[in-house]
């Protein structure tokens, strides 16, 4: 039977993950004023030391190296070089923790309340992990300190409420999207934390295929039209659209953005923050652009009809007006804006191209393993080719902290609206299978298994797009 090399929040908050690494301990019984640790370098001198540190009595227990290093990797990310401050429960805990999430990575922090104790959790690479137990009355006092910071009423605590905090330090700028829900046990807060440089975003490092690329660069080219953009939450719409923006960025174009939030900033792009409690809708303000002489619109998100009307009419008057939408295929946005109550002939003489994205994590190069594959891996509804008789599953090590996989990849569908897809838009023909199959065009799923093929991705990382 394989070891599990999870340890629980209260014990691992009992060490910093600097101690942890420095002194090769890993905790794993608080009792009665005991700590009782296990470690690969066992020895009085060590013992006397860590009791005066964490002033508590020591017990210790000797595993082997490999265990060791296994439970450090698992257990304790380590943050980057230049940073020496550890996250640790302290009166500073909060700043420490901002920093540290930014610094590992996480997109967003979760602070939530129970019963009996209020949990921290970090979400990395898509996936959320417990970091850290926070006394059940302490956990007010954090809260209030999170809402001053973001510009919250702390009075109220019966209503949801949305703010920001940015934070500045000697070499590093961010901003951090707070927002606040009452539940059962108190406030729960999730802050997401957003990158402020977009200088770094190029299209070509996104994900899109060759063909795919050449395809996306044609369509956004166009002097007018709408682009839009699918895919659940967090699969990389709006880096997407950044890109996108940074490739039509020059001095004789004038673009403008409606966001919420702005994730990004972008040297050259005027951007609008959303504010519904004033008026400042999506609608309202893409109605104040087209005052504005530009020559490229970027809307967050169409969210309802009359934010459609208005960047179709955008797009009627010689705009290009790129967006996103919340459909499952690049297709089904079609569908979307009809049910919105689009009139066919309008979606068809102004849409340009539809895409459908997805964010996929890779195996970690370093411990994937090579396996014969069986039907029962696949979806029943899943056709497995013949050729296709082996793959890669995620194994876990520690340069990717034994989660298997390391890092994420965009995967894309792409449908421009050509003359023979305008005609099948007009007249509600929205069955275009056969087309897409005689047109070579990949789709989600295509490029899903593609993926697999080529030892990039697991089948359990793309099960639900195979099974499309």
């Amino acid at each position: 039977m394989a070891l599990d090399y999870n340890i629980s929040t209260s014990l691992l908050q009992l060490i910093t993950s600097e101690q942890a690494y420095h002194y090769r301990i890993i905790p794993i019984e608080a009792k009665n004023g005991v700590l009782k640790f296990k470690s690969d370098k066992i020895s009085e001198d060590l013992k006397q030391e860590l009791q005066i540190v964490l002033n508590k009595d020591i017990e210790l227990i000797e595993d082997s190296s490999v265990n060791i290093g296994h439970y450090l990797s698992v257990n304790f990310r380590q943050r980057n070089q230049n940073q020496t401050e550890d996250l640790h429960y302290s009166t500073d805990f909060l700043e420490k923790l901002l920093f540290t999430a930014k610094d590992i990575g996480s997109s967003d922090i979760h602070f939530e309340p129970y019963e009996h104790k209020c949990r921290v959790r970090f979400r990395l690479d898509g996936k959320l992990k417990e970091q850290f137990i926070i006394p059940l009355q302490e956990y007010p006092v954090i809260i209030n300190k999170l809402k001053i910071k973001a510009g919250l009423d702390i009075s109220e605590k019966r209503l949801p409420q949305d703010g920001r905090i940015t934070i500045k330090t000697n070499t590093n700028e961010f901003d951090i999207r707070v927002s606040s829900l009452p539940t059962l046990h108190g406030e729960k807060i999730v802050l997401r934390i957003l990158s402020k440089d977009a200088n770094h975003i190029q299209l070509e490092e996104l994900g899109f295929t060759v063909d795919e690329l050449k395809t996306y660069k044609e369509t956004v080219k166009k002097p007018n039209g709408i682009i839009l953009i699918s895919g659940p939450t967090g699969s990389g719409k709006t880096t997407t659209l950044y890109a996108t923006l940074k490739l039509l960025n020059d001095d004789q174009t004038n673009i403008l953005t409606i966001e919420d939030p702005i994730e990004y900033t972008l040297e050259g792009v005027n951007q609008v923050q959303l504010k519904e409690n004033i008026g400042l809708d999506f609608a309202n303000t893409l109605r104040t652009f087209l005052r504005q002489d530009p020559d490229v619109i970027m809307v967050g998100e169409i969210r309802d009809a009359k934010t459609a009307n208005m960047a179709i009419r955008a797009a009627l008057t010689g705009h290009l007006v790129l967006s996103t939408i919340h459909t499952n295929s690049a297709w089904a946005t079609i569908s979307r804006l009809i049910d919105m109550g689009i009139p066919s002939f309008l979606i068809a003489s102004t849409l340009n191209v539809s895409v459908a994205q997805r964010l996929v994590r890779k195996l970690c190069n370093n411990c994937k393993e090579e396996t014969n594959i069986s039907k029962d891996l696949f979806p029943s509804n899943f056709e497995i080719p013949k050729h296709f008789t082996t793959h890669f599953k995620a194994v876990g090590c520690n340069n990717c902290y034994h989660t298997g996989y390391s890092g994420r990849k965009a995967i894309y569908e792409i449908i421009p609206i050509t003359k023979i897809l305008v005609e099948h838009i007009k007249d509600n023909d929205l069955q275009i299978d056969d087309y897409i199959k005689e047109n070579d065009i990949s789709t989600l799923k295509n490029n899903a298994f593609k993926l697999i093929e080529e030892g990039i991705t697991s089948i359990d990382e793309v099960y639900a797009l195979l099974s499309d």
